[in-house]
């Protein structure tokens, strides 16, 4: 009769258990801890307030939809522990994304969570791109749903005639976002031309005008 090999099971429930620990924001401590914002205590999430009140845990911005008159045709609307401070050492957070006809919410990362998104209303055009630079790609349409890995680049645009809307989860209190072409092009202080002529095979001259585009309006 083959014996169990309990070396092996012990390595596989060690990796499940360490993975577990960088899936998400790390588990709470207490029952609550809500986020004192004000504080000059720096650690890997906020230090807990004393006062609390329900309205720590309440945040009515997502109701209404966001503007869309921007160059994007989108706007975001957080819910993180910066706006529901209640969630502090949660490892939950949210969004609302509007979109108007031929709205993009441009590719981007969340360093620091895995999202998921819900179409409210609309139809749109989804995908992330694998570090093999592998491209899935799906039409979601309204009460359907589609999950971005973390960390990896990701998209969303509305190429429909009417505006869209959807609700974005976050397995973080603050998921962080990098949209690429910011990073690479608005960044402070900038990336350096060289640079970014050689990486995308492009004239000093391009870069700049690209840059142009990204700096402030005064």
């Amino acid at each position: 009769m083959a014996t169990f090999d309990y070396g092996l099971m012990i390595s596989m429930m060690m990796t499940i258990f360490l993975a577990s620990f960088v899936s998400a924001d790390p588990d709470l401590l207490q029952d609550v801890c809500v986020a004192d914002l004000t504080s000059r205590v720096k650690i890997n999430r906020f230090a807990c307030k004393s006062n609390i009140s329900p309205d720590d845990f309440f945040f009515a911005g997502l109701a209404k939809p966001g503007l869309t008159n921007n160059t994007f045709g989108a706007t975001v609307t957080l819910a993180t522990v910066q706006q529901i401070k209640g969630v502090n050492t949660l490892g939950v957070s949210m969004a609302r994304v509007d979109y108007a006809p031929g709205g993009i919410n441009p590719p981007h990362t969340h360093p620091r969570a895995t999202e998921i998104v819900f179409v409210l209303e609309g139809e749109l055009v989804v995908g992330f791109i694998t570090t093999e630079n592998k491209l899935f790609s799906k039409t979601i349409k309204k009460g359907e749903i589609f999950t971005f890995p973390r960390g990896l680049i990701h998209f969303q645009i509305n190429n429909g005639k009417v505006p869209a809307a959807a609700l974005a989860a976050f397995n973080s209190q603050l998921p962080g976002t990098q949209r690429v072409a910011n990073a690479l092009f608005a960044s402070s202080p900038p990336v350096d031309d060289v640079v970014l002529s050689k990486s995308f095979q492009i004239g000093t001259q391009e870069v700049e005008t690209i840059k142009s585009k990204f700096a402030p309006k005064k």
